[in-house]
């Protein structure tokens, strides 16, 4: 039977569709997880990353080639590991392609330039069977202060936007349940796509973070540290619209509330300092306050409508893959 679970862990809350007893892994081991390497034009960091995951006891290795121009393909195909180009565009395809090549119950991403460590990758198996999905947390010894001050700005205008508590929304490692992949709706590009699993996996699902090392990487970077960040913030706000679309009617609520409450304590100053009562300016102000509440009332409908919405989608693309 089908059940659902509310979570709640501080001031965020949670809901998570429990998958069915036959899709449930009590004990979570290296035979059960597919490591995914999304990659373009990394010919030097691959091999060592490939090499890296086996020396570490994983035998289940996914590359998934964004049509490298170097010898990325090859050279991954020349280690002996399962090698396939992506559909779509930018590496969201590179994760949706993952998600359909996979196979085994989890299926733990991470970056093919060697900064990921896969001596960490049991940390996630250990928690692998109680979440939906698990971001690894980077250690800030090799990032560099720009980089840390921007993430921090992410990960707090993310955690503000959709409620959450995590610490580094843009980790290029983590793992995802199979089942609970299946049913992600990825639409941004770039280096959003994790933000954008991560909010959905937050939503519909059970989340959590464990730590990490952060390596120094092999081979030429690819983040422009200003444009991909902005790029970054638009894609959370814009998820934030979709998903948690109080926020915004809090803004207005926010704007009419701010003006409406002082108008009043303005009316009220000058009626009792004998100046008169202003009833037009009084009248104002009780109708931005009531914009105001109705504004915060609609958000939070909205919001609860779209959290079913998607988990009653959820279940019946369960229920309809399961015939």
């Amino acid at each position: 039977m089908l059940e659902s679970a509310l979570r709640v862990r501080g001031k965020h809350t949670s809901y998570r569709v429990i998958p069915e007893v036959e899709e449930r892994v009590e004990s979570v081991t290296e035979k059960d997880v597919t490591i995914v390497l999304p990659v373009l034009n990394e010919e030097e960091g691959v091999v060592a990353v490939i090499d890296d995951i086996r020396n570490n006891g994983y035998r289940n290795i996914l590359v998934v080639d964004g049509y490298s121009v170097d010898n990325t393909f090859a050279n991954a195909q020349a280690k002996d590991v399962k090698v396939v180009s992506q559909h779509g565009g930018g590496k969201t395809g590179a994760i949706i392609t993952a998600i359909e090549q996979v196979t085994t119950p989890y299926l733990l991403v991470m970056d093919g330039d060697y900064t990921y460590d896969a001596a960490d990758i049991h940390k996630f198996l250990d928690h692998a069977k109680n979440y939906d999905e698990i971001v690894g947390a980077r250690k800030s010894d090799n990032i560099s202060l720009l980089h840390k001050v921007g993430n921090w700005c992410i990960c707090a205008f993310f955690n503000a936007l959709l409620g959450t508590h995590f610490s580094d929304v843009c980790t290029g490692m983590y793992l995802l349940r199979r089942s609970a992949a299946r049913h992600l709706v990825l639409q941004t590009a770039g280096f959003s796509v994790e933000a954008e699993v991560l909010a959905q996996m937050s939503l519909l699902g059970n989340a959590t973070e464990v730590p990490i090392n952060y390596r120094t990487r092999i081979g030429k970077a690819k983040l422009v540290t200003w444009i991909h960040g902005f790029e970054i913030l638009k894609s959370i706000l814009a998820l934030a619209r979709l998903y948690n679309p109080v926020f915004l009617f809090s803004i207005t609520a926010a704007l009419a509330a701010i003006p409406g409450a002082a108008m009043l304590l303005w009316v009220l100053w000058l009626w009792l300092n004998g100046f008169g009562f202003r009833i037009g300016w009084a009248i104002t102000g009780e109708i931005l306050i009531i914009v105001a509440t109705q504004a915060l009332f609609v958000g939070t409908l909205a919001l609860m409508m779209k959290r079913s919405e998607l988990r009653i989608e959820r279940v019946v693309k369960e229920r309809i893959g399961r015939r």
